[in-house]
């Protein structure tokens, strides 16, 4: 039988030497409160903002006008999107180095998804998965339809998995997680080595919406003159990010809006960034950024003119 969720308790004493207690106690607490609010965090259009129910409104619209069934089509068309990472501080071993990114891949949303999401990324060939948060559609309720549709799509994951927590995901998830060996970064990092080259991976919580990021703490381990990875749910903190030292970020939150007018216009972006570091690749001072619009949808599950993806980043000296 499940044994269910770990206590607050329980939880304290399992991550306290990793995520700092007064952030999990912090994010314990908000969790609490219940469902978070989707929509008015950041860059939506006004008139969204106030709508009572967004998600009623675009539905009822997109059922008159005999788009639904087609959005709903277009959500599950998962691409693979290949990008190239020009660090140069890149070690020499880790020339032509390849991470597989999956964001947001909302995995409770439909009962198909982890099956299909799995399918597709099962023949990719890379050397490191690594996972930006939002596992799970909903922002409370059970964990658990989620966390199977994770164990699904880990059995189709090659080598070693890190990963970090979104805002729709809760930190009592992070035991079951770490259990299927998907390894979490909670403000940590890790040393990957190739020979005798080193390439750091650090790892964020949430900055979106339990704002429980710490870089200083993600940092400490990294030595000044290191070539480091940095992986964060929403792309909020990137100047943070680019003034700690970071070569690379990788990212996703926004999902590129999921629904965009003609002419890749997004409706809403819900991040308190701005728009060009809101999806794909970007850059800002000397770090090279990408924010994956997702594998999954939120909220609706549609998609226009903003199709999903998984993203193959290839890593270059240059």
């Amino acid at each position: 039988m499940d044994a269910g969720p770990p206590s607050d308790a329980a939880l304290l004493a399992r991550l306290r030497h990793r995520l700092d207690p007064s952030l999990l106690r912090l994010r314990l607490g908000i969790e609490s409160e219940g469902e978070q609010p989707v929509f008015g965090h950041g860059r939506s259009f006004p008139f969204l903002e106030r709508m009572v129910s967004f998600e009623t409104a675009v539905r009822w619209l997109l059922k008159a006008t005999l788009l639904y069934e087609r959005g709903r089509r277009n959500a599950l068309r998962v691409g693979v999107t290949r990008n190239v990472l020009r660090l140069p501080r890149l070690p020499a071993a880790f020339e032509g180095y390849t991470v597989l990114q999956i964001s947001d891949p909302h995995l409770d949303a439909s009962p198909l998804f982890p099956d299909l999401l799995a399918d597709r990324v099962s023949q990719l060939d890379y050397d490191l998965c690594v996972l930006t948060g939002d596992f799970r559609y909903r922002t409370a309720g059970s964990m658990q339809p989620a966390l199977a549709g994770l164990a699904r799509l880990r059995r189709q994951l090659r080598g070693p998995v890190y990963g970090v927590l979104g805002n729709h995901d809760s930190i009592h998830m992070a035991p079951a997680i770490e259990d299927m060996g998907i390894q979490l970064l909670l403000n940590e990092s890790v040393a990957l080595h190739r020979g005798d080259d080193v390439l750091y991976l650090a790892g964020v919580d949430d900055p979106h919406y339990f704002r429980t990021d710490d870089l200083a703490r993600a940092c400490r381990h990294i030595p000044a003159d290191a070539c480091a990875l940095l992986l964060a749910h929403s792309p909020e903190i990137f100047r943070q990010a680019a003034h700690a030292g970071f070569d690379a970020m990788l990212c996703g939150h926004t999902h590129g809006g999921q629904i965009r007018l003609p002419g890749g216009i997004a409706l809403t972006l819900n991040a308190n960034c701005p728009r060009r570091v809101c999806s794909g690749g970007w850059q800002h001072a000397q770090l090279q950024g990408y924010t994956s619009v997702g594998a999954g949808s939120s909220v609706l599950d549609v998609r226009f003119n903003c199709p999903p993806e998984v993203v193959l980043h290839r890593l270059v000296r240059g």
